[in-house]
């Protein structure tokens, strides 16, 4: 009789959730024209900051995601809150209102939307993406925690990790001059303490960014925990595989982890990257660089990362991987080996 009444209970809870997702979808597709048009007109600021100041655009993906999940109560995150609200490449009309119909609908309603849900069954599709990799990068490091000294943010971009760190974890943070300048501005404008965090300005493709870290501090004797988040696809081959054979000759047991796209997909032909490409090409931060595998595609990022002197310890496809079809991309951690 209990299971019986357990089952009832579980059918009722499937039936409300289905109302709560059905009553959710409906509201946002009645702002759908408003959304379209703001989104719009978010790109368009966005883009003619970056041509203007040469501070990248495409960071502002991952804190848009983050943004949206501590609005929604799934990752609370109160430096991107703050952060978001004071950036000069962000309008925030044109964000209130794309972000509205979301909004609104799970304050009516309570769901939340499976993009902002993972982990889940399965692997994450291509829209998911910028969810998943920071669910995927968090609980790495959450991992590692109790295991290093210092946090090295690769490609910092508006990451806010760096407060979320116990005090007697060293945090870096290696970005390009500009997007980096910007960046500290706007904390100090957001009233965000940036004095636990040591700042060091490096471009990948010109410069080596390992001797600036260590000029400014770094320790590479000192187990660390390198997080290389949405870099990687915007470099050359042999900045990445320079970057991580760097990253191969610090202290063993050290951890990087990094989300790459498959090297075939980046010059594909579907519509959604033919504007992929233009958002990227037109913001002067066009894709380069993919890994090459065949299913299963953990094999041939093992086998990448070995090559440039790393262990892989795990790794997540994102889109489906079939016989036919790579999936688009995937994230990973991999460990620098004894030595």
């Amino acid at each position: 009789m209990i299971v019986h009444f357990t089952k009832k209970q579980e059918d009722s809870g499937k039936m409300r959730t289905i109302v709560k997702a059905g009553v959710f979808r409906m509201i946002q597709i009645a702002w759908l024209p408003i959304a379209a048009v703001s989104y719009v007109l978010f790109v368009i600021k966005l883009i003619r900051y970056s041509r203007k100041s040469g501070v990248s655009s495409t960071t502002l993906a991952s804190l848009y995601t983050r943004w949206m999940q501590h609005q929604l109560g799934t990752r609370l995150d109160e430096p991107v809150a703050r952060l978001m609200m004071v950036l000069p490449n962000v309008s925030h009309p044109a964000l209130r209102l794309v972000t509205g119909g979301t909004l609104l609908a799970h304050r009516l309603t309570g769901y939340v939307p499976r993009i902002y849900r993972y982990p889940y069954e399965g692997d994450a599709p291509m829209a998911h993406e910028p969810a998943a990799r920071t669910t995927f990068f968090d609980a790495a490091l959450a991992r590692h925690l109790g295991d290093i000294d210092q946090l090295v943010l690769l490609g910092a971009g508006w990451d806010t990790r760096s407060y979320r760190m116990p005090k007697a974890i060293r945090c870096f943070e290696v970005d390009t001059p500009r997007t980096q300048q910007t960046k500290r501005q706007v904390l100090k404008k957001a009233g965000l303490d940036t004095t636990r965090i040591t700042f060091v300005p490096a471009d990948f493709m010109k410069e080596d960014w390992l001797e600036k870290l260590v000029h400014a501090g770094f320790d590479p004797d000192k187990p660390t925990f390198f997080l290389w988040e949405a870099v990687t696809m915007y470099l050359d081959r042999e900045a990445v595989e320079s970057t991580l054979r760097k990253i191969a000759g610090t202290r063993s047991g050290s951890v990087v982890a990094f989300d790459y796209f498959h090297a075939d997909l980046i010059f594909a032909r579907s519509l959604f990257w033919r504007y992929a490409r233009a958002v990227t090409n037109a913001i002067s931060e066009p894709f380069r660089f993919g890994i090459e595998s065949t299913k299963p595609s953990s094999k041939d990022v093992a086998a990448f990362l070995a090559s440039c002197g790393l262990s892989m310890e795990e790794q997540r496809n994102f889109g489906q991987e079939t016989d036919r079809k790579p999936a688009v991309g995937g994230f990973t951690t991999a460990i620098v080996p004894m030595r």
